[in-house]
């Protein structure tokens, strides 16, 4: 059981374990040793003081040689631990530690001047190094009334007294902001590292994203225009060979795309995503119709960019999965959004049919604008709305 759990907050209890690999755990703990070796000069110099107080040196010296041992353990554990509460193994050793500091401060630093108080106040500095907050503050309470309650015992003025208190609240804050500090150093480490993580993980969603829209489109195009030179090949060489040369240009282009797809600079605007997008479903024998009621150059470019893949991905599933013979695409704008609107008067789409990772990746584009995709019937119809207060701004 914990010593001062109940005195636990709700967000120490939650708090999991510090994900940290052995290495980084043992430097902690170096750190601590350092820090803890640097500050036990003052409590060195009691040595003297210490052997000389008593006919039995000996005893005196294995007291205090376990007292500096013990001191020098707590602190280490408490820079180093992964856990939000110390085991009880370092408890145990931390009041091993009060223990011996007050044996040594009542019986061998009577002669010794702020023997006592030095002794005393390293038992508080070990605890706020091994506790955190607010178990902290409640150890801090309990050294500054033990060593208060000594010093009138052993008739010391209120005003020493108080100044002794003071030097323990003083010794103590220090530990805890360089503790704090050392938190927030290791919470900004991680937050770094895992904005790293993130941006890779939102990189490689954009290039699957493009990647998928590009080559579907371009893909499903060249299929159609492969059929259309199988038909004519035979009976108009001339139409065929012109068509095997819009493949090629589309093959080129795709090629192209998917290389600007890779270093993030495609910017394909709505308006040749229109001309292509008419051209493809003419192809594939869908007559197609375009009504803008606005000019796409008044879109705002973040809407015409997510407008763009939206035609591009609408007139793909058209030509692979409509079964359309006619295929409308309207662009408005209203009061509070810009719209577009892709329907088709094709078999439409299935209520048990999954999403695939076209709309998927469509429903992401428009997000980042507090956009929404929306499908409906009959036939199948595409929706696109961005709000214009956001896009504007």
């Amino acid at each position: 059981m914990k010593i001062f759990a109940p005195f636990m907050s709700a967000e120490e209890r939650a708090r999991l374990s510090d994900p940290i690999t052995p290495k980084e755990l043992r430097k902690r703990r170096m750190i601590g040793g350092v820090w803890a070796l640097v500050w036990s000069f003052p409590i060195l110099s009691l040595a003297d003081d210490v052997l000389r107080a008593t006919d039995t040196p000996w005893l005196a010296f294995v007291l205090f040689a376990a007292y500096v041992a013990l001191y020098l353990y707590v602190v280490m554990r408490g820079f180093g631990s992964r856990l939000p509460f110390p085991p009880l193994r370092d408890q145990m050793a931390l009041w091993a530690f009060t223990i011996l500091g007050i044996i040594l401060a009542v019986f061998y630093t009577r002669e010794a001047a702020g023997g006592a108080l030095i002794l005393i106040l390293y038992v508080a500095v070990a605890g706020v190094s091994l506790y955190p907050p607010p178990t902290a503050y409640f150890w801090v309470g309990g050294s500054s009334l033990l060593l208060g309650g000594m010093g009138l015992l052993a008739g010391d003025k209120l005003g020493d007294v108080a100044s002794l208190v003071l030097n323990v609240l003083l010794a103590t804050a220090m530990v805890l902001v360089v503790r704090n500090m050392i938190r927030l150093i290791r919470e900004l480490d991680r937050t770094r590292t895992e904005l790293a993580r993130s941006a890779v993980e939102q990189e490689r969603l954009r290039f699957a994203r493009d990647l998928h829209d590009l080559l579907g489109h371009s893909l499903s195009l060249i299929v159609v225009k492969s059929e259309v030179v199988r038909r004519l090949a035979e009976r108009d060489p001339a139409a065929a060979a012109k068509e095997a040369a819009e493949i090629e240009e589309v093959g080129r282009k795709a090629l192209a795309e998917v290389r600007e797809a890779v270093t993030g600079y495609r910017e394909r605007p709505l308006s040749d995503e229109l001309h292509g997008a008419r051209g493809a479903l003419t192809d594939a024998g869908i007559e197609t119709n375009i009504r803008l009621s606005i000019r796409t150059d008044e879109l705002p470019s973040a809407v015409d960019q997510a407008f763009a893949w939206v035609v591009r991905e609408a007139a793909t599933n058209v030509i692979r999965h409509s079964g359309a013979r006619t295929t409308r695409i309207m662009l408005d704008r209203s009061a509070t959004a810009w719209s577009l609107t892709v329907r088709d008067d094709g078999r439409g789409r299935a209520a048990t049919a999954t999403e695939g990772n076209g709309l998927r990746g469509l429903r992401e584009r428009l997000a980042a604008l507090d956009g929404t995709l929306t499908q409906s019937g009959p036939g199948f119809t595409l929706r696109a709305d961005v709000p214009r207060e956001r896009s504007e701004s």
